[in-house]
């Protein structure tokens, strides 16, 4: 399934389980005698059954069962552990976060601590591996002194976010505090019921592995977060309060702006994403248009295969092709301005930004009945892929007055159930890739900007979710032979178009894009770049996956366009990506000569190195990128 990869807010946090499962992506070798994995899709399937609606798990009469189910789950997670060598941290991490919420569940407080020091060890991000499990340690801890009450549990979450450095982990801490403004049980519970019971229900109460986890971790949350969530919310406001320290920003000194009165050319740029709002370029001349075609007349007037292409093309959900350029936002019940507004709140809470739309936010969700809650996420999910392609359009045009957009819309779903995946629509997409592609080449585009990506696990998910497949291992491989027609189209689509730079985001899931398969991030070839995100400080989000990165940009607050002409702030390496794009827009227009291989190897050798941890990690730095290009 193809998804974007920014301004991700809610939904994930509230399928996440609370007590921290940050993530990391370098492999380790733990025995050469064990079969290896070296890809995600090698690991076993493991199913289980349930027999009580997805929310009753948590009632205390069901206890029994949702403990039973925990244990089973330990059970196959041990297995997998002690049988096969899993060449990826990440993964590991995972498998040990979920030991450790069978271990919350069963009051065993030290186990608990004890799978906490284990994933620290295999975390690669500094501010993660700090910060993780913040608020189950605090309560095992609390536990574990005999004394567990609110106001311990407040004593000991102090003195742990006290002794971390804050410098490192403020955006981590803002995050958490977000958290604590926006979750409630209703919410989650509706978040549970509304992504969940049709899966079980569906299946006839048989669930993945992966739906499985999500439901033992959900019962830390709703066993010990909720209650002490006031508590952490008030350590976080102090300490945040207490350390107004604003981090540089590297950025602005490195921005180029192009006059528009330089002897320079016009560069084509493409956004293949969800489409974007043409009239916000057309009043700033930087959006390409088809001179060739007639606007609005229903009439494919330069025989190209398309209508009404005057400033690009389109895709609808099914791949077809039509006209409507920009991802239509359909019917909800709220206005595009409300939607617009919920979606600059949500962001400020996350990142601790006390403003009216925030406040009107945390109003709603505080009152927010568990039967509105799919309404409410699929409300932002829709105008989430509403904005994306405008957003990130923005990113790529600003400060070069000589940038031709060319629109490139495909559609991404909205709904918590996605459609079933099937051969035929994944015939559909790979020509889709193919067609869209080769529009690129016949319209002179120089970079094209991706800032989405697919992966086998996602279509996996999507099977489950319509009980596609009678086992999970039929399942399995009806998702591989889904996955490589896309794969092998995508792959195709740009490998022959050798004379255009793919700009790509490596994705938010804080993962080894190679491990888990995603594409297009994943890819290795001389016309792509993969750019994962920093913050406006250059360090790294806690967001960003890893595994095959070849640049890092600005993913944090990044204002831009929305449909309508405002501008807010998004976050996510679709929004990196694009600044990668920009700069290439830019050398372009000053050095059309340059072919792809010259605009890639300038832009890597012009960024700056940083190390991390145990990487080393390039910021673009266009002013430098630039001075290296040297004058035209």
């Amino acid at each position: 399934m193809i998804k974007k990869k920014g301004a991700v807010l809610l939904t994930g946090l509230l399928l996440a389980s609370v007590n921290g499962l940050a993530l990391s992506s370098s492999a380790s070798a733990q025995g050469s005698e064990r079969p290896v994995i070296e890809v995600r899709d090698d690991l076993p399937r493991h199913s289980y059954t349930i027999d009580v609606p997805v929310t009753a798990l948590y009632d205390e009469e069901n206890r029994d069962k949702l403990l039973a189910l925990a244990r089973q789950i330990a059970a196959d997670t041990n297995a997998d552990l002690s049988t096969y060598d899993i060449q990826d941290d990440n993964t590991v991490q995972q498998f040990y976060g979920l030991l450790g919420s069978v271990a919350l569940l069963e009051s065993d407080w030290q186990t608990y601590l004890d799978y906490l020091e284990k994933r620290k060890a295999l975390e690669s991000k500094e501010a993660n591996r700090l910060t993780m499990g913040l608020a189950g340690s605090a309560v095992a801890q609390t536990e574990l002194n005999g004394s567990p009450s609110e106001e311990a549990f407040a004593e000991t979450f102090q003195n742990m976010v006290t002794a971390l450095p804050y410098k490192t982990v403020e955006a981590n801490l803002k995050s958490l505090k977000g958290r604590t403004e926006i979750l409630s049980r209703a919410l989650l519970m509706g978040s549970l019921e509304s992504n969940y019971q049709p899966v079980v229900d569906r299946n006839g109460g048989e669930i993945s592995y992966d739906i499985a986890s999500s439901l033992v971790g959900a019962s830390f949350t709703l066993d010990h977060f909720l209650d002490v969530s006031d508590a952490i919310n008030t350590v976080l406001s102090y300490t945040i309060a207490s350390n107004q320290v604003e981090k540089t920003d590297i950025w602005s000194a490195r921005q180029v702006v192009l006059d528009a009165s330089e002897a320079v050319s016009p560069v084509v740029l493409a956004v293949w994403d969800s489409g974007m709002d043409t009239e916000i370029f057309r009043k700033t001349g930087q959006l390409w248009t088809n001179e060739k075609e007639i606007p609005d007349n229903g009439i494919d007037d330069d025989d190209n295969g398309y209508v009404d292409d005057v400033h690009g093309i389109a895709y609808d959900l099914d791949a077809n092709k039509t006209p409507d350029i920009l991802y239509p936002i359909g019917d909800f019940p709220q206005d595009e301005n409300e939607l617009q507004l919920l979606i600059k709140g949500m962001g400020d809470i996350q990142f601790n930004v006390d403003s009216e739309e925030a406040t009107a936010v945390r109003q709603q969700l505080a009152s927010l009945p568990q039967d509105d809650v799919q309404e409410f996420l699929e409300s932002l999910s829709i105008y989430g892929n509403y904005s994306h392609g405008t957003h990130v359009a923005g990113i790529a045009a600003e400060g070069n007055p000589f940038a031709q957009l060319l629109v490139t819309r495909m559609t991404y779903g909205h709904e918590t159930i996605p459609e079933r995946p099937t051969l035929a629509a994944a015939h559909r997409g790979a020509a889709m890739f193919l067609e869209t592609a080769e529009y690129f080449r016949e319209q002179g585009v120089r970079v094209v900007n991706m800032s989405w990506g697919g992966s086998l696990r996602g279509i996996e998910a999507a099977l489950e979710a319509n009980a596609a497949g009678e086992t999970p291992e039929e399942r399995k491989a009806i998702a591989r032979e889904i996955f490589e027609i896309g794969d092998r189209a995508l792959r195709k689509a740009i490998s022959e178009s050798d004379n255009i730079l793919f700009v790509t985001s490596s994705g938010n899931s804080d993962n080894d894009v190679r491990f888990d398969e995603f594409y297009p991030s994943s890819y290795e070839y001389p016309n792509l770049l993969t750019v994962g995100a920093v913050d406006s400080a250059g360090d790294e989000t806690s967001f960003t996956s890893l595994g095959k990165v070849d640049v890092y940009g600005n993913g944090y607050e990044v204002e831009s366009y929305v449909p309508g002409g405002n501008r807010i702030p998004y976050n996510g390496t679709s929004m990196a990506s694009p600044q990668v794009m920009n700069l290439a827009g830019k050398l372009l227009a000053l050095h059309p000569e340059l072919t792809v291989e010259e605009l890639k190897t300038v832009i890597i050798e012009g960024a700056e190195e940083k190390d991390i941890s145990t990487r080393t990690i390039r910021l673009i730095n266009p002013k430098r990128t630039m001075e290296l290009a040297g004058k035209p």
